[in-house]
């Protein structure tokens, strides 16, 4: 059969059902997903390959744990489940006092325009409307501040990050070296860890 005929909703049910095999074409369908994901948390302070694996296994959790009784798609619960292991990873790493700039921060100028998501505020453990508000507007503060950081072609290559491409595709799409596209990516990180120190003085 043909799975990508099916919703993912659909796949599930096929998964309950018995058909075992399921279970790796959805890893393999949303791995793109969980490598847009660990690359916001790697410019953050996580250890890339680290946080693929962690991401997979929020991934294979959302897998186990979705039911199609609840009010959301799969997809959407994925992205929690995903943000979630990513989170609780960078945390146990960090050692860190909880700060809203150590939670999961969503960089990519999609998600940013909209906003914080509840479900993505409640990662950073808000007790608070109130809070969910300062947190909002900490996070936001902290995008603007970092494109303003950043040269135009950092702002360029951090894009393309997150939006999935490796430091090889990026200079390809750029037409430059695959080192000046690793070197950009290494001052991005530097420049976003000074910014959190600075933000907890």
């Amino acid at each position: 059969m043909q799975y990508d005929t099916c919703s993912d909703e659909e796949l599930i049910e096929k998964l309950r059902q018995g058909e075992d095999d399921i279970t790796d074409y959805i890893l393999e369908k949303y791995k793109p997903l969980v490598r847009k994901r660990t690359n916001a948390m790697y410019l953050i302070g996580g250890e890339n390959e680290d946080l693929i694996q962690e991401g997979m296994i929020g991934l294979f959790k959302a897998i186990r744990d979705y039911r199609s009784d609840r009010d959301t798609s799969f997809y959407h619960f994925a992205e929690i489940c995903i943000n979630r292991q990513l989170y609780t990873a960078l945390e146990t790493s960090n050692r860190k006092k909880h700060m809203p700039l150590n939670s999961y921060i969503s960089l990519s100028a999609q998600e940013s325009e909209g906003g914080l998501r509840m479900e993505d505020v409640l990662l950073g453990q808000s007790q608070s409307p109130e809070q969910m508000v300062i947190e909002q507007e900490v996070l936001q503060d902290f995008r603007k501040k970092l494109i303003g950081n950043l040269s135009k072609m950092e702002n360029r290559v951090l894009a393309l990050y997150l939006d999935g491409n490796n430091y090889i595709q990026i200079a390809g799409i750029m037409d430059k070296s695959p080192k000046s596209i690793d070197n950009a990516l290494q001052r991005i990180r530097q420049k976003i860890k000074q910014m959190k120190l600075e933000g907890s003085s």
